[in-house]
């Protein structure tokens, strides 16, 4: 149907090569530049499109009119068809890895390789597609610029903003009666672990909470997993950040590589002093916790001719990863045998109750001689105390941190005087479009996946908080 809601059906005529409804939408008519025998690929791609889901909803209709009859036209505004199935990838079983997102055990995005609106575009060219419609809350500051996909955008057909606030006294009691069913919050709402709980409490009706960030920690509480018990989905914008932190891991590999504050020093002297330098070809990189952002770091890496050992809850995922070189499973012998093996170590773990505190005095002492340890990923992972000891006396070389237990970092933290340590604010995932994109991907990549009644992206195990 046409966008405008006129219920007319797009009309494709090839001859002539564009679309229109030839009523309130013909001034939105596209024309495109092509022959007319060589139609432009878009246009093919519509023909099918539109002529697949045309025929399957076609027959599913009848058969649904065969077994309970005729129903009024004026009985529904929408009429709702059941579910199908859809598939987004054209990747052979043959071709599948075992981190491959085409495969139904590895639904997650990621804003490099990821196939970008295909979701969107069903719903577009087939707005009777809808399962269900959207009725969004949205939980964060007002003045949360990021949140301008969402709040000043057009969404997707079938969805609306119902309001925006920070705790269920801001949304009135009468839209318990509007059914909202999607959850948005935002890393602006104040205390929103204590915040969100209490929304799911107002408004039953919910079905599906989206948290606008990678961690989750945040909303960390023992209420959290008794909500995804009730079969609540929880999803976040993991893949959003990887590529930028991956770049920060390789900046830092080459500051100690190439002894950079050396460099800055005699630059400062106007002291000329050549030296040896390292190469990262040849050198291991282990990576502790072994995501998107984990994989993103290993591809990288491996450009640069690092051989690559991972640590991950699923070992089994990885075996077949051509960047990856060697997987190891969790476990404290496992995390020590990482850390003699690695010459440089990347900790991209979540914060949860397993991982606090997991690299420890016993893991630094295990490390391989000359060794720069890198941390990106949560603060509370790193034992802070045992991991200064180490840079103080030797056993490591260095170690670059942009997280940190305590945020801001403490003016008293010794982090701040030691020579061998780089220090970045939290912010080295701080593009200036970074949240602004993650809320596109809830607009343009899962809500519309909702609405059509297809599986979500980046499914959280609340109880395992990652």
């Amino acid at each position: 149907n046409c966008h405008n809601k006129c219920a007319r059906r797009y009309t494709l005529e090839r001859r002539r090569s564009w679309y229109s409804c030839y009523s309130c939408c013909r001034q939105r008519k596209k024309t495109f530049r092509s022959s007319p025998s060589s139609p432009p690929p878009l246009i093919a791609f519509t023909i099918v499109m539109v002529f697949v889901v045309r025929v399957s909803h076609v027959a599913s209709s009848r058969a649904i009119s065969r077994a309970a009859g005729s129903v009024s036209a004026s009985s529904a505004s929408i009429q709702l068809r059941p579910a199908q199935s859809r598939s987004y990838s054209t990747t052979r079983a043959s071709q599948k890895r075992a981190w491959d997102p085409s495969l139904d055990t590895y639904k997650y995005w990621n804003r490099e390789t990821s196939v970008k609106g295909e979701a969107s575009l069903v719903l577009e060219m087939s707005p009777d597609s809808i399962q269900k419609e959207a009725r969004i809350l949205c939980l964060a500051a007002e003045d949360d610029d990021a949140n301008a996909p969402l709040t000043e955008s057009r969404l997707p057909f079938g969805s609306s903003l119902l309001h925006v606030g920070t705790q269920p006294s801001d949304f009135d009691d009468s839209l318990v009666d509007v059914n909202p069913n999607v959850l948005f919050v935002s890393p602006s709402c104040p205390h929103a672990r204590l915040q969100v709980p209490l929304m799911v409490a107002k408004f039953p009706s919910i079905e599906w909470i989206h948290v606008r960030s990678a961690g989750i920690d945040f909303l960390e509480s023992d209420d959290l997993p008794r909500i995804a018990k009730r079969g609540i989905h929880l999803t976040n914008a993991k893949g959003q950040f990887s590529s930028s932190l991956a770049e920060y891991v390789m900046t830092a590999c080459g500051y100690f590589a190439k002894d950079i504050p050396r460099l800055l020093s005699q630059k400062g002297a106007k002291r000329w002093d050549a030296f040896d330098i390292e190469e990262l070809r040849g050198k291991t990189m282990g990576i502790v916790g072994y995501g998107d952002i984990g994989r993103a770091t290993a591809k990288l890496a491996s450009v640069y001719g690092m051989r690559v050992v991972a640590l991950r809850r699923n070992p089994e995922k990885s075996v077949q990863d051509e960047v990856c070189d060697e997987v190891l499973g969790t476990g404290k012998l496992a995390l020590q045998k990482l850390m003699s093996l690695s010459d440089y170590v990347v900790c991209s773990a979540p914060s949860t109750v397993e991982t606090r505190g997991m690299v420890n005095a016993d893991a630094f002492k295990a490390a391989k001689p000359n060794q720069v340890f890198i941390n990106l990923g949560r603060g509370p992972v790193i034992d802070e105390g045992a991991l200064i000891e180490s840079l103080k006396n030797g056993t490591l070389r260095g170690a670059a941190l942009d997280v940190f237990a305590t945020e801001p970092l403490p003016d008293d933290s010794e982090l701040w005087d030691l020579q061998n340590v780089l220090l970045s604010p939290h912010n080295m995932d701080k593009t200036s479009t970074f949240m602004h994109e993650a809320t596109e991907f809830f607009v343009g990549e899962n809500l519309p996946r909702f609405i059509l009644g297809d599986g979500l992206l980046n499914h959280v195990d609340a109880q395992k908080g990652y």
